[in-house]
């Protein structure tokens, strides 16, 4: 069973930087793309951005310059720092991993639990 645990959300004033993190664990032989997902309050959840096993990354348009995603392979851990950070991007940030080779085969679209970022103006 594949579990992800993400970490390091909190309140933090407009303006400022926070850093997530987020580990896979379970019986895991490799990720294919991890990500970061963020739903505000009335809203659908949404892409922030992706990253393939290879490094290849994705950003939304909106943290493109100001969000830098990397992971670590030999850990299945995926980060995001977040600069620059707007008000408007108050919202459970989410982990996702997808393609996720295991001792059953191949598994689809997990979720973290997620970790509330706050950000005050």
């Amino acid at each position: 069973q594949v579990q992800l645990v993400e970490s390091g959300g909190g309140l933090v004033q407009a303006g400022g930087s926070l850093r997530l993190s987020c580990a896979a664990s379970g019986s895991i032989f490799g990720i294919s793309t991890m990500g970061w997902y963020r739903q505000a309050p009335g809203k659908q959840r949404e892409l922030v951005a992706t990253i393939t096993s290879g490094g290849t990354t994705n950003y939304a348009d909106s943290v493109k310059g100001r969000f830098t995603i990397t992971r670590d392979n030999a850990r299945n851990t995926v980060y995001l720092r977040m600069n620059s950070l707007k008000s408007e991007e108050t919202a459970v940030y989410y982990c996702n991993a997808d393609r996720i080779l295991t001792m059953g085969g191949y598994e689809h679209d997990y979720w973290g639990q997620g970790t509330k970022v706050t950000v005050s103006s």
